[in-house]
C-alpha cells in the first residue's frame, strides 16, 4: 500500500490558508470580469459628489489595504487623505464636521462594532460613506450609503490572504473609476491596466519551492525588519502582520525614510531585512536605504525587479515588466504570504490557527 504524504492529508497544518492563497488568481479575474461594472458605477456616483477630503477607516489587514488606497487617492486624484482614529467617536463621542468628506471603510467581514459605529457616526455627521467588504449583507454595508463587494468568496483561514489582494484590486478600480477620463471609457482603462494580474499571480504562486528555500533563513529568526517606500509600503506592513500572526516572529515594518531616522541602528550583520522594491519611483526612493543596509552588512532579501535581487543576499524576482507601479503591490504580497506560510510550517506551527485570534475581531 502506498504511503500517504503528509501534504496529501486533509488535516495537514495550513491547508486552509494554502488553498485560499491558491484561489487569488481566480478572485482577481472575477473582480475584473464581474465586479468592475459595479465598482465603476459606485466610483461615478462618488466622483459626482466631488468630495474635498477622504478619510479611510479600517483595522488590521484592511488597514494596510486602506493605506494603499491613500497612496492611490493622493497620487492619482490629488485628494488629501487621512486614516481615521475611530476611538475619537466610539470612545470619546466626538462629532467632527464631515460635510464634503468621503469616508471609505474597508473590512473583510464588515462586522466589527467600532467600524460600524464609526461609519454610522460619520454618515450622521454629513459624510459620504462607502464600505468595501467581502460581505454585502454585513452591518457595515447596511449603514453605508454605498458598498463594494470584493467578491473573494468565503475566507476561513484566520490569516487574510485573498481578501487582501481582492481589496487592493477593488480599491484600484474605484480610484481609476473616479478619474476624470473614466466616464469616456466606461472604466475600461483601469480594467485593461490590471488585465495581466491574474496570470502573473498564478505564475508567482507556482514558485512556492523558491519561497520555501528563502523561508529556511528565518526558521530561527528572533526578529525581522521589512521596509519599502511608496506603493510598496503597505506591502511591507501587510507582510510584517502576516509573519507576526502566523509564525509569531516580531516583524517590524518601516518606511525606508523612517528606517533611516533611528531604527537603522538596530540593524547589524545578522539582522534579517526584507526590502520590497517596486519597479518605479518608490524603488528609486528606496535605493539609498538599500545602500545603507548593504553597508551595514545586513542579511538583505529583496522582493522586486531582477537587478535589485541580484544585488542583495537573496530574493524573489517579481514579473513587473509592463505592470504599472500602482498595481505591483497586488503581486508583491504574494511571495510574502507564501513566506509567512512556509516559515510557520518550518517552525512547527499551524498557520490556519494562530493563537488568540478570531476571524471577526470585535473591537469597540
Amino acid at each position: 500500500m502506498p504511503t500517504t504524504h503528509p501534504a496529501d492529508r486533509s488535516e495537514r497544518p495550513g491547508r486552509i490558508m494554502s488553498g485560499e492563497m491558491a484561489q487569488q488568481p481566480a478572485v482577481l479575474r472575477r473582480i475584473l470580469d464581474e465586479g468592475a461594472p459595479q465598482i465603476h458605477e459606485v466610483a461615478r456616483r462618488v466622483a459626482a459628489r466631488r468630495p474635498r477630503f477622504v478619510l479611510l477607516t479600517a483595522r488590521g489587514t484592511s488597514d494596510n489595504a486602506a493605506l494603499y488606497a491613500k497612496y492611490l487617492l493622493e497620487i492619482r486624484l490629488g485628494l488629501p487623505c487621512g486614516l481615521t482614529s475611530m476611538s475619537t467617536t466610539t470612545a470619546y463621542g466626538a462629532r467632527p464636521r464631515f460635510e464634503d468628506v468621503l469616508v471609505i471603510t474597508v473590512s473583510q467581514s464588515g462586522g466589527s462594532p467600532d467600524l460600524v459605529a464609526s461609519t454610522r457616526a460619520a454618515r450622521e455627521a454629513g459624510a459620504l460613506t462607502l464600505a468595501v467588504t467581502n460581505n454585502p449583507d454585513s452591518p457595515l454595508a447596511a449603514v453605508s450609503e454605498y458598498h463594494i463587494d470584493v467578491l473573494a468568496g468565503p475566507e476561513q483561514a484566520l490569516p487574510a490572504t485573498k481578501t487582501y489582494t481582492a481589496s487592493l484590486l477593488s480599491l484600484y478600480l474605484l480610484v481609476a473609476g473616479m478619474g476624470t477620463d473614466s466616464d469616456r471609457d466606461g472604466g475600461g482603462a483601469g480594467v485593461e491596466a490590471a488585465r495581466a494580474l491574474p496570470g502573473l499571480a498564478g505564475r508567482i504562486l507556482e514558485r512556492q519551492d523558491e519561497v520555501r528555500r528563502l523561508a529556511s533563513r528565518y526558521r530561527f529568526a528572533e526578529r525581522m525588519v521589512i521596509t519599502s517606500r511608496g506603493y510598496g509600503y503597505p506591502t511591507a506592513k501587510e507582510a510584517a502582520l502576516k509573519l507576526m500572526e502566523t509564525s509569531y516572529i516580531p516583524a517590524l515594518s518601516y518606511s525606508g525614510a523612517d528606517l533611516l531616522h533611528g531604527p537603522l541602528a538596530m540593524v547589524d550583520n545578522i539582522s534579517p531585512v526584507i526590502a520590497v522594491v517596486t519597479d518605479g519611483r518608490g524603488g528609486e526612493a528606496l535605493q539609498p536605504v538599500l545602500d545603507r543596509l548593504r553597508g551595514r552588512g545586513a542579511d538583505l532579501v529583496v522582493v522586486g525587479p531582477s537587478a535589485q535581487v541580484a544585488a542583495a543576499s537573496a530574493g524573489f524576482v517579481l514579473p513587473t515588466d509592463g505592470v504599472p507601479e500602482e498595481l505591483q503591490p497586488i503581486l508583491e504580497i504574494l511571495p510574502l504570504q507564501l513566506l509567512a506560510y512556509e516559515v510557520t510550517i518550518a517552525r512547527g506551527q499551524d498557520p490556519d490557527a494562530p493563537r488568540a485570534l478570531a476571524k471577526v475581531t470585535e473591537t469597540h
